[in-house]
Order: structure tokens, then sequence, then C-alpha cells
């Protein structure tokens, strides 16, 4: 595929441009590390929280899970609240709600507790990502937004390679002041999130107008841009509809829900188990832990940038979703058999064939969807298929006390990443006369059919429109 040179914005806007590059941009990769970082870090206090507290292993991993059951279920309220009150209010009261529950975790004393606060913490989260896309479609042009959201979504590759150590550091305070290393863990990085909040209300603003940072010039030649190609697009579109009903009717789009869905499984079962695993090693000091459970990421970093350079060079996206598929199924299998410093290195090889999968895979739904049906059909794939999100931690939990071992656990992984590869030979090649289509409105021009096809090779960026991985 041949790239598409990006317009020339006249000197003020790329003046703009740049500076929302330096000052805005920059804060969202943070507020996603520290996001990231108050998801996931439970994993790494599984052992001291399991013990103070007296969970099992069934019951950590359905607290761990249950966080993803509030965030699907409160993501489209939080989308309708942030169009009303506008992303820096928004995103704000998200950052600092999510940092006192994440900070409220250093105070779980039952099960019962633990289940309320996980819950809540997606409720506290939900609708982060698509406000900060909507932040981003509010004050760049199509023509940037794509390496925007690319520099924000690095922020969960980041946190999967420092959130180790830190945590780990953090779970050496264990005594200090009569406390628990977890609860020192949970307690700072909660603080961090509540602290960021306040600087995210301090440095964004609510529209390029009240930009101090921008001059005149800029400001008004920012806004007719991103009006012009607004106005262009709705012209696009018309009126058209998208019944989400009609979506899941279709075979190609239930495939894409159990694919995104298995990856989804995968990754978060490798997250929120890999410290158990490590730990498994013996020997070893929490910090080591954290230390040791950061290898495995920093290879999958490598790999997601190694297949996207591969994906879009040769074109050919299902080829390699299935051998990344494959090779995570192999990590996640030779992990069974080995010893656990040879595990690690498997637990390596699972990570750089799950973690670049996802962003391969969404490649796939956004050419095989009309453009106006891209929209509510990605959200709908992102949406379902982050519930595996709930269902690893889970059955991983149930597996392990049940057997006393997580190797049925990863045992499951290696079948789960096989069959989603096996599925992606049943997906459809995306061609033209393959898309699905929306229903026009009666009001929509005769031309707007005949130009939706050319514009699904180029979704409109948008919530929905770009996905998290793992997210």
């Amino acid at each position: 595929m041949s790239a598409v040179a990006p317009p020339a914005h006249p000197p003020a806007v790329q003046s703009a441009i740049h500076k929302i590059f330096r000052r805005v941009v920059p804060l969202f990769f943070i507020m996603f590390v520290a996001n990231y970082m108050d998801r996931v870090n439970l994993g790494f206090a599984q052992e001291q929280l399991r013990a103070d507290v007296g969970l099992s292993a069934a019951a950590f991993g359905l607290g761990a899970g249950i966080f993803f059951i509030a965030y699907a279920i409160f993501e489209v309220p939080s989308n309708m609240l942030m169009e009303r009150f506008g992303a820096k209010v928004w995103l704000t009261r998200i950052m600092i709600t999510w940092g006192i529950v994440a900070t409220a975790m250093a105070w779980v004393s039952s099960a019962e507790m633990f289940y309320a606060l996980r819950f809540l913490l997606g409720v506290a989260e939900a609708g982060f990502f698509p406000a900060v896309i909507y932040y981003f479609s509010r004050w760049l042009p199509d023509s940037h937004r794509g390496r925007a959201t690319s520099f924000f979504l690095m922020g969960s590759g980041t946190a999967t390679v420092i959130v180790g150590p830190i945590s780990g550091a953090l779970l050496e305070m264990h005594g200090v002041w009569g406390h628990s290393g977890w609860q020192w863990m949970f307690f700072i990085e909660g603080v961090f999130s509540v602290v960021l909040g306040f600087v995210v209300y301090r440095f964004l603003d609510s529209s390029i107008d009240k930009a101090t940072w921008l001059t005149d010039e800029e400001k008004s030649g920012l806004v007719a841009v991103i009006d012009a190609e607004q106005e262009e697009r709705a012209g696009q579109r018309g009126t058209a509809h998208v019944s989400r009903w009609k979506l899941l009717a279709d075979p190609q789009m239930l495939l894409f829900l159990w694919i995104y869905f298995a990856i989804n499984v995968a990754l978060y079962a490798v997250t929120f188990w890999l410290p158990s695993i490590v730990d498994d090693i013996g020997g070893l000091s929490d910090f080591q832990v954290g230390l040791l459970t950061s290898v495995p990421w920093l290879c999958a970093i490598a790999a997601v940038y190694v297949s996207g350079r591969i994906s879009d060079r040769i074109g050919k996206r299902r080829p390699i979703l299935m051998a990344l598929l494959v090779l995570g199924g192999c990590g996640t299998l030779l992990a069974v058999f080995v010893s656990p410093w040879v595990g690690l290195g498997a637990l390596c090889i699972a990570a750089m064939g799950f973690k670049p999968a996802s962003p391969v895979f969404w490649t796939i739904p956004q050419s095989y969807l009309d453009a106006r049906a891209a929209a509510p059909g990605i959200a709908l794939i992102n949406s379902i298929g982050n519930l595996g999100g709930f269902v690893a931690p889970t059955a991983f939990g149930l597996i392990e006390d049940s057997t006393g071992s997580t190797k049925g656990g990863l045992v499951g992984l290696t079948v789960i990443g096989f069959l989603a590869a096996i599925s992606v030979l049943l997906i459809r090649g995306g061609g033209r006369n393959d898309r699905i289509r929306p229903r026009p409105a009666r009001a929509s021009t005769p031309t707007a059919p005949k130009t939706a096809p050319g514009a699904a090779r180029t979704p409109d960026p948008g919530p929905a429109g770009t996905a998290p991985a793992g997210a």
C-alpha cells in the first residue's frame, strides 16, 4: 500500500499542532501510564493481599476480573456525560475518582470489600479512552490524530514495563509504620493518580479558544481546518444509520467478536498472573520479581513495532495475525513443561505473540466495515471483546484453586490461542463487496453510498475507530 502524504497546513496551524504535541499529548501519555498501572498492579500485590485478607485464588481472580464488568456497563453512560460536561471536566473527574478508589484499595479487609472496590474502579475508569480520543478530535486535524493516538497508546506498553519494578519496590515497604507492602503500593500509586488529576485540570483547556498558550492566528487557523474536515465528513456520511442488531447477525462480526475476546483473555491472564508465575522461581525479592515481570513486556513492545512494520509493508494482515496467535499459544504451552527460569523465557514468547496481535487485529475489521458502519461495529467489538479481561483472571483463579497450579490455565491459553488462529482462516478478505453497508436514510443523497467504500479504507479516527491495546 502506498502512503498518502498528509495535507500541508498553513504555518500558524503547524505551529499550533507542534504546541499541542508538546503540551497535551505527553500529558495524556502519562495519564494512560497511571491508568494502566492502577488497573493491573493488583497482580503484584496478589501474594501479600491474599495472605492478609484471606482470599482464595478464585476470589482474587473474580475481584481482578469484575473491574471489566463495571467498565463495560458504564462506558456508554460515561461517554454521554462527557459530551455534556466536556472532555476537560470529565477527564479530571475520571482521574481523581479512579485515584481515590485505587487509594482505598489499601484498606481492603474482606472479600466483599475487595469486590466492591474493584467494581468501583471499573465505574471510575469507564470512558477514559473515548474521552481522550474525543479531545484529539476537537483539537487536531485528521492528518495528525493517528500519530497522537499512537503516542497515547504507548502508555499501556510503557506501564507494563515500569509497573513491575515500581510496584515491587513499594511492596518492599512491608512493615513501615505498621502497614503491609501491598497497602503502601495501592496508597502511593493511587495518590499519584489523584495528584495527576489536578495537574490535568490545570493544563487542559475545554476548547481551542480558551487556550492562552496559542496565538489568535493559531486558534483561528486550527478551528477552521477542523471545522472544514468535519463538514466534509458529514457531507460524505449523510444521515445513514447502522443497526447493531444487523451487525450481530453478521457471521463475520461474530467472528471478530470471538477473536478479539480470545486476544483479551490471553493478554489479561498473562498480565494478572505473570507476577505469581515469576514468583515460583523462588528466592526472589518483591523488587526482583517486579524487574523480571517487565522483561516479557519489553520483548512485547519490540514485537509490536516489528509486526506493525511488517504488516503495513506487505499488507497481509491475516497471516501475520495467525502467526502471532500461534506464537503466543506456543509460548504458554512451553511454559507448562519447563523450569521456572526457562518458563520466563517462554512467557516472553507468549507476550510477543499476544500483545502485538491486538493492533494487527484492528486493521482487519476497519477494512471489512463500510465507513459508516465502522463506528458502531468497532465499538461493539471493543466492548464485548474486553469482557475477556473478566473471564481470564476469574478462570485462572478457579483453576488454581482446584488444581493448586497455574499450569492448567496456561494450557487453556494455548488452546484459546490456537483456536483463535484457526478462526482467522474464516475471515473474508474484506473486499469492496464483502463490507457491511449501512441502511441509507431517506434524505441521503444518491452519491453517498458510492463514496462509502473508498472511505472505508481510511475510517475516521474517533472513540470507536481506534481501540486500546489490551485496555
